[in-house]
Formats: structure tokens, C-alpha cells, sequence
């Protein structure tokens, strides 16, 4: 809203041309989320997170691993990081019945499920870099074999670097004193919903994962693309994108029996619209503003950023700190660097700057401190110097120097 508020003031304030509606990119984001949304309500969230339940609980030592994966697996397969927040409680209690810190684990679960929504193929990202960089010849399979692996690197990185970070959980000042007062509660239970996962739950995960398989297939070469209309011509990518996933919501909905009002009831449906709405005001201010001044920009701005692309990345970095979302920076500021002339592998390879939101603590961040009951887990006083700040930074740079690595290979 703050973004259609600008908007108001460029053109009925300034009167500077209107620019370009997001459409593309929010039709995806809809779509999308409408497709997520019915698998939630197929019991297909569920089923997933009590699959990463299990293995979480397998290997309780290795806590500071495998939550982090986990969440990074479950974020990159469902495109949104609500599915982490369910099994961040059980990430919490595994670690201290392991004697393991809990922050460790937390912290670094909170960054991998921020770092995964970039490696994701239904993430809001995705879908603005899918429509942004389609002109330059970047396809879904060529973005995902950057930003896959280079995140899930730079995660492994954080991983390490939090291994022996901090006090052990029996010496940590904060603990001891929780247990003398009595704060602490040793024989705590976390209780879980433990229902048997439904064949429509399985059913409709595997739907999902099948479409996601198709997409990817159909758009890794231009020639696998479906020819449409009467001149033969091979469907676009985002359009391609946005047919598939309604056609999956629909199926997933028939073959799984989904009742119409599970669409809007869940969580996923409702985050999603937000971040529609968040984009499309944000990206319409800023292609009015930047459209009508662009040659201006190119004459100034052209040769530095292509000569030190790093500063297009910092500038990534302290948007998407600000706009506390990957993929309004993106939306807000790629399309800006195609129009400049920075090369694809450029573009993707910065994809992990747009990752800043860990900074500002926001929910998630918040959630796990109180997860947390041994208090390990801290935002300071002055906010900026809490648990996620630095293992954040230390994946931040590490998944972005790679992803540049693998862009500068593939491209």
C-alpha cells in the first residue's frame, strides 16, 4: 500500500508517466500460492512436515545439520518458509534433549529456510526472476542449477560455523539460570498431532512434486516448449508456469477431495496474497520511477555497475533489508539491472543478496527465541545484535560468492 501511495505521488503529484503493472509477476505469485494452498488442504504440508519430524528425531546429535537441511529441503519444495515454522519447536526440543545449544541449530534453521525460498521453484522469487530474466535466455532450470546448490552450500557453511559457536548448553550462563529459578522445565513434552498421514496427503504431495518436475523439464530448453496459436509459437515461460500450477491446484483439489473452503482458510493462501499486494505496489512505483528516468541512469550509473557488479549487489543487500522480502527486491531492482545491461550470469549470481532479511529480526526470528527455552537463542537490546545476525551474514556471502561461481560456469 505504501508502494501505491508513492505511486499516487509520481504520477497524479509529479505527473510522470504510469509504468508497467507486475502483472506477470504477481499472476504467477497467485497461482502458485492457489496451488500450495490446496495441498495444505490435502493434508500435503502436513504429511510433509511430519516426514521431516522423523528424520529430525533419527540423529538428535546432529540437531545443528539437520535442522537447518530440513527446513532448507521443506522451503525449497513448498516455496514459502511457513512450513519451517512447524517443525522449528520440535528443532528446539531435539537439540536439548541432545544436550546440544539449541541456538546453533536455531539460528541456522531461521537462515537456511530464508536462504531456500531463493532455491525454490514456487517461490515468489522465482517467479519475478522467471518473468524479469526470460528476455536474457535464462530459463527455470538454469536459474535452479545456480541457486540450488550455491544455497544449500552456503547453508552447509553457516552450519560449520556454528558447530562450536557459543557456550556448551550446561555451561551457558543464561541456562544455569533458568534451571536454579525453576524457568527451566526439564520434563517438558512437546505435543505434536500424531495422525497417520491420509493417501489423499501423499497423493497430493506427489501431484505437486510431478508438476514441479514438468515445468523445470519443459522450460530447460526452448525447443521443449509447447508451440500455441496460429503461428506455431512456443509458449512463454511465466505463462507456461501460471497454466501449470492452476491445472495442478485443480487436480490436487478433484483427486484429493478438497473442500473449496480450504483455499482461503489456510496460512499459505494468506501470506501469498500479501506478498501479491506488497509487490505490486512496490514494482509499479518503482518501474514509473526508474522508466521515466532511465537514460538518465544508464548515462550515470551503466559503466560503474558493469565494471564493479558488487555494487549492485550491496545495493540488493540493503533493499531487501529494508523491503524485509527477496522477492520485492528483486521485482524492485532486476528488472533495473536487465535495462542497464549487467549479463544474466551477473543477475542470477547476485540472487542470494537479496537474502537480508534476517537483519531486522522479524517473526520467525522472534518465534525461535521463545522456542528456545533455555534462552540460548537472543535479540539484543538494540535489536541488530541477536542469534541469526552474524550466521546469517556468514551463509549470506558464502551462498552469493558461489551462486556467482556456478552463474559465471552455466552462463
Amino acid at each position: 500500500m505504501a508502494g501505491g501511495f508513492g505511486l499516487a505521488i509520481l504520477t497524479l503529484g509529479f505527473g510522470l508517466p504510469v509504468g508497467e503493472m507486475p502483472t506477470s509477476v504477481v499472476f504467477i505469485i497467485m497461482t502458485v500460492i492457489t496451488c500450495v494452498s490446496l495441498l495444505q488442504g490435502a493434508g500435503g504440508l502436513d504429511y510433509m512436515i511430519s516426514m521431516a519430524e522423523k528424520i529430525l528425531r533419527k540423529k538428535p546429535s546432529a540437531i545443528t545439520f539437520l535442522g537447518p537441511l530440513v527446513s532448507y529441503i521443506f522451503t525449497v519444495i513448498c516455496g514459502t518458509s511457513y512450513v519451517a515454522f512447524s517443525v522449528y519447536p520440535v528443532i528446539a526440543e531435539i537439540a536439548i534433549n541432545a544436550k546440544v545449544r539449541p541456538e546453533r541449530a536455531m539460528s541456522m534453521s531461521v537462515i537456511a529456510s530464508n536462504m531456500a525460498v531463493c532455491a525454490s521453484p514456487t517461490s515468489a522469487i522465482a517467479a519475478a526472476m522467471i518473468a524479469i530474466t526470460a528476455s536474457i535466455g535464462v530459463t527455470p532450470l538454469t536459474l535452479l542449477a545456480v541457486t540450488i546448490p550455491a544455497c544449500l552450500l552456503g547453508v552447509l557453511i553457516g552450519c560449520l560455523f556454528v558447530y562450536k559457536r557459543g557456550a556448551e548448553l550446561a555451561d551457558d550462563p543464561e541456562f544455569k539460570r533458568r534451571v536454579a529459578t525453576g524457568q527451566f522445565q526439564e520434563n517438558y513434552v512437546l505435543e505434536r498431532n500424531s495422525n497417520t498421514a491420509t493417501t489423499s496427503a501423499k497423493v497430493s504431495v506427489a501431484i505437486f512434486l510431478l508438476a514441479i518436475i514438468i515445468i523445470v523439464g519443459l522450460t530447460s530448453h526452448p525447443n521443449l516448449l509447447p508451440n500455441i496459436g496460429p503461428g506455431g509459437k512456443p509458449i512463454s515461460v511465466p505463462t507456461l508456469l501460471q497454466i501449470t500450477m492452476l491445472a495442478t491446484g485443480a487436480i490436487i483439489m478433484v483427486a484429493c477431495r478438497v473442500p473449496r473452503d480450504k483455499l482461503d482458510s489456510g496460512s499459505v493462501f494468506k501470506s501469498g496474497l500479501v506478498g501479491a499486494v506488497g509487490i505490486l505496489g512496490i514494482s509499479w512505483m518503482t518501474d514509473t520511477f526508474f522508466g521515466t528516468h532511465l537514460d538518465f541512469i544508464t548515462d550515470v550509473f551503466a559503466q560503474t555497475l558493469i565494471q564493479h557488479p558488487m555494487l549492485f549487489g550491496a545495493m540488493l543487500f540493503v533493499t531487501s533489508m529494508v523491503l524485509y522480502s527477496p522477492a520485492a527486491t528483486a521485482v524492485a531492482l532486476m528488472p533495473i539491472g536487465v535495462s542497464l545491461g549487467l549479463p544474466a550470469e551477473v543477475l542470477v549470481g547476485l540472487i542470494p543478496a537479496t537474502c537480508a532479511v534476517f537483519i531486522i529480526p522479524g517473526g520467525a526470528q522472534i518465534s525461535c527465541v521463545a522456542f528456545d527455552r533455555t534462552g540460548t537463542t537472543k535479540i539484543g537490546r538494540f535489536g541488530f545484535n541477536h542469534s541469526y545476525l552474524i550466521p546469517g551474514m556468514v551463509s549470506l556471502i558464502a551462498s552469493t560468492i558461489i551462486s556467482l561461481f556456478l552463474a559465471y560456469l552455466i552462463f
